[in-house]
């Protein structure tokens, strides 16, 4: 059975004396696109987690985000940034020797820069740490995997039932063609001996040149062609592959043809069905954004 692209998955541990929590959550997008958010020590298994979304999405924009916050007595850490605090210094000089200003510029006055000191709750690099957020990430990919493919049962069974409808549309189009076809060929003949002032000099000749005129109109090839292309479609439903773009090319084929039934039939019964059919599509089409 198909699967939607929206989802969200959750799960939560604890690590030393904190929790560790794991969101992914997932929405429509033309390709698979993961984005991962982690604390900077685990930016080593960024890449892992992003195989962990391949290997349960095929498209949609994945955003995968852990956070680790340490409680009481949890595992802290103390940032230097030296860098920046070399930066700091070589202006603070400048700014001196410029407006020819007193004062050392000394380490209580580069420790009141808070971005030089920074009080982390982040954890330092812990081997344990990696292999539990790896732990979560898999179940909460998972989670958002089963809810990818809940939505999907709901949404395959709207798609079937406006594909029924059409189905129904279609149905009463053929019924009706043969007498459109028909119906056609009287008024041309009935045209033509009026211009003619009922006497017409060649009939076999004027027979054969109004059936080809009514042949013009003959819908059958593209009804033949549009069922073919409403099985296709419902067996694709059915598949437990990624189907988001072939559900997509079959609308357009199914379009197409439904837009030459309406141009060729010229019979207000047959129009009228072929925009109810329309109308259809375009909800299909809006569904089937949503497929995987």
């Amino acid at each position: 059975m198909i699967r939607s692209m929206t989802g969200f998955g959750r799960r939560q541990g604890t690590w030393s004396d904190g929790t560790v929590t794991v969101e992914v959550r997932s929405v429509n997008h033309r390709f698979l696109e993961t984005s991962v958010r982690l604390p900077k020590s685990l930016n080593p298994i960024e890449d892992r987690l992003k195989k962990t979304v391949q290997e349960y999405c095929a498209r949609g924009r994945v955003e995968l985000s852990v956070l680790v916050q340490g409680g009481r007595g949890g595992p802290r850490s103390l940032q230097l940034d030296a860098g920046l605090a070399k930066q700091y210094h070589e202006k603070l000089r400048t700014l001196k020797r410029t407006l020819k200003l007193g004062g050392a510029i000394d380490i209580g006055l580069m420790a009141g820069f808070r971005d030089i000191l920074v009080l982390s709750d982040q954890p330092q690099d812990d081997p344990k740490l990696a292999k539990l957020v790896m732990k979560l990430g898999l179940q909460a990919v998972q989670d958002l995997a089963k809810m990818r493919k809940k939505e999907g049962v709901l949404l395959s069974q709207d798609l079937l039932s406006r594909l029924e409808k059409i189905g129904e549309f279609t149905q009463q189009v053929g019924e009706r063609a043969p007498a459109v076809a028909q119906e056609s060929f009287e008024r041309m003949k009935e045209r033509v001996r009026k211009l003619v002032d009922g006497e017409v000099p060649d009939p076999q000749r004027l027979y054969q040149e109004l059936a080809i005129y009514a042949d013009r109109g003959d819908i059958t090839e593209e009804l033949v062609r549009l069922d073919a292309h409403m099985v296709q479609f419902h067996e694709t439903v059915q598949s437990e592959q990624p189907v988001g773009k072939t559900l997509d090319f079959l609308l357009q084929e199914m379009g197409r043809e439904v837009n030459t039934i309406g141009s060729k039939a010229g019979d207000t019964v047959i129009t009228a069905a072929v925009v109810q059919m329309k109308a259809e599509l375009e909800r299909l089409r809006e569904q089937v954004q949503n497929v995987e």
